[in-house]
């Protein structure tokens, strides 16, 4: 009995190991912004976990970031500051797209996700970071390429077109609504 009752904690310690193999992505993605003085209104919203379902897409165009929320198709631009320059900024597989960050609402308390805008299924097929994801106001972000649709506020899952892999998503946190955000991932 005790045999077996040891065989039993070992696979599940195994398969509880391998979950987390593949809840984030190897792919790497810096960036820590601090939003304390309300820099960007967008990002408050992102970054407040009682506003969850509320997504924000971050990315740099010369020396401003640009926040868009799947609540909004207007963008807004925020100057760099000098601080800002000289930290290393790596928005994922290309810049030019950025990152998703936001609050998840199916969990309790609201889990926070950071997601790369490249469509995982298109990317990993061609290589080239040319496949960016439209955000939807329900929580969801869609590739007009393969045509699959990906649940934000659920680790990136594909809820809607051909089986596949989910969202590459990043270690992220913040602070709160008027804090931090970091998004940190050095594989």
């Amino acid at each position: 009995m005790k045999r077996c009752t040891y065989y039993i904690l070992s696979v599940l310690m195994l398969f509880m190991s391998c979950t987390d193999d593949y809840e984030f992505t190897s792919e790497r993605c810096y960036f820590v912004f601090d939003n304390t003085s309300g820099r960007s209104t967008y990002l408050t919203q992102c970054m407040n976990s009682l506003s969850p379902g509320v997504f924000c897409r971050v990315w740099v165009s010369g020396n401003y970031f640009m926040f868009q929320t799947n609540q909004s198709s207007s963008t807004e631009e925020v100057s760099m500051t000098a601080v800002d320059m000289q930290r290393t900024i790596i928005l994922g597989t290309y810049n030019g797209t950025g990152i998703i960050v936001g609050y998840g609402n199916l969990d309790s308390p609201a889990t926070f996700y950071a997601y790369d805008t490249q469509c995982p299924n298109c990317y990993a097929s061609t290589g080239l970071p040319r496949y960016s994801l439209t955000m939807n106001s329900n929580g969801t972000a869609s590739c007009s390429r393969c045509s699959r649709v990906y649940d934000m506020n659920n680790r990136g899952i594909v809820t809607s077109g051909d089986a596949g892999s989910k969202l590459m998503r990043y270690h992220a946190s913040t602070t709160g609504a008027l804090g931090v955000l970091s998004v940190i991932n050095n594989y």
